[in-house]
């Protein structure tokens, strides 16, 4: 891994500005490819240059104290080089140009963008959503610590190719906590949330191009998993010998039957169920993701487990209907649970959630609309996600009936076929 940037001053003439003779001389700094001139505020005679020396030839005490003033600006933009190294600043030929003439650039830095955006968002964002910046703005510090052997970063300093090389390293990062590197989506997503920091910059007036224009999130198309009925029944009547699995289990089956997510799960108080104008209790709150109001008919699967936690002493500590057990905890066991069940998916919290929209509601009729309005989606095209793929379910069932009539009507032609050969031999 490059760590180290390679550095080089040389000073050369600038013919173009040639008069009577003599020409102005520059310092032509070097920085991995990257160079930019400065003048020396110097002139001399084209004859009495060595261009590969980059120096004034000539043993005169004029040329001597020429070539002794090239050496102390030599050794002051060296300096400069050495100065923004210890700084663990990114080092350009232009920051170091601009060292040499005094210009000290100012402005906000990514992390005060960051910062700012945190604690502004604190009141607008949800705990949840809050999170993941922090998650991105973590990474983005690895990033510029690992790759760029820097604490922080002018705003003004964000381009095109920082955000590429950010996107590299995400692809290419190995979490201490996971076993491959994150996917394209996740990628995609902590690159999102970098792109809307800066848009509030440049609403803010504190960087004057958004570095993003010409960059495009690329995500992928994912199907939504789920359970079918068989797997959903096979968790459902598996009995493990761990107590944490049974409960574990209780939890997912529960949001299999109402569609909640793990967190509104967690938060799920006894004055969140009510009776309903059909006499059924209901479980009546709001998604703590958007706050939109959810009013779920509970079935009988989910009722017998509201009954059988609610009088559990963790549940009443805590006030809520059923004990509490951290998401992280909650997929860990999940992956144990679908081993022991045999059940060839990711399985994660979330996936009840599919479950409930596909196989529990959608394929048993309930109308798309009430789907919808349980699950808490605020736009009805949300849940046509899940409808498509209740299509290819019904695709692939037709299909099957297809084969078992196109069998069924076979099975009558070679019997009608077998009576005939019968009676001609009578």
């Amino acid at each position: 891994m490059k760590t180290k940037s390679t550095f080089g001053i040389h000073f050369v003439l600038k013919r173009a500005k040639t008069r009577n003779g003599t020409a102005p001389i520059y310092a032509r700094i070097t920085v991995d490819c990257n160079r930019c001139e400065i003048s020396v505020k110097k002139r001399i005679p084209v004859t009495n240059w060595n261009k590969g020396q980059g120096m004034a030839k000539g043993k005169s005490p004029e040329i001597a104290r020429l070539n002794s003033y090239l050496e102390q600006i030599r050794s002051q933009l060296t300096g400069y080089y050495q100065e923004l190294v210890v700084e663990k600043a990114l080092i350009t030929p232009d920051a170091i140009r601009d060292k040499f003439y005094g210009i000290e650039e100012t402005g906000k830095t990514l992390k005060e963008l960051i910062e700012y955006h945190n604690d502004s968002m604190d009141l607008n964002l949800k705990w949840g959503t809050l999170k993941n910046y922090h998650t991105t703005a973590k990474y983005i510090e690895l990033f510029l610590q690992k790759k760029m052997n820097r604490e922080d970063i002018l705003l003004s300093e964000l381009n095109y190719r920082f955000i590429t090389d950010f996107e590299f390293y995400l692809r290419k990062h190995k979490p201490t906590d996971h076993q491959r590197p994150m996917g394209n989506n996740a990628v995609m997503k902590h690159l999102e949330r970098l792109r809307k920091m800066v848009s509030m910059a440049v609403r803010m007036e504190w960087l004057d191009k958004d570095p993003f224009a010409a960059y495009k999130l690329h995500f992928k198309k994912v199907e939504r998993e789920f359970l079918t009925e068989t797997e959903l029944a096979a968790i459902e009547k598996k009995k493990f010998k761990m107590e944490r699995l049974n409960y574990v289990r209780d939890l997912f089956v529960f949001a299999c039957y109402t569609g909640l997510s793990y967190i509104d799960v967690a938060n799920l108080a006894p004055n969140n169920i009510r009776k309903g104008i059909n006499g059924m209790s209901w479980i009546i709150t709001q998604r703590e993701k958007t706050s939109t109001p959810v009013r779920i008919p509970i079935l009988k699967q989910a009722q017998l487990l509201i009954d059988q936690y609610k009088d559990h002493p963790r549940s009443e500590n805590k006030g809520t209907v059923f004990p509490n057990i951290s998401n992280q905890k909650l997929n860990s066991y999940l992956k144990e649970i679908a081993d022991l069940c045999e059940i060839d998916k990711n399985l994660t919290f979330h996936i009840a959630r599919h479950t409930f929209a596909t196989t529990v509601t959608l394929t048993n009729g309930v109308p798309i609309e009430s789907v919808s309005k349980m699950l808490g989606h605020t736009n009805l095209k949300t849940t046509q996600i899940y409808a498509k793929v209740v299509e290819k379910k019904i695709a692939t069932d037709m299909e099957a009936l297809q084969e078992k009539l196109g069998n069924k009507s076979k099975k009558e032609s070679s019997t009608e076929l077998e009576k005939g050969k019968v009676k001609q031999l009578s």
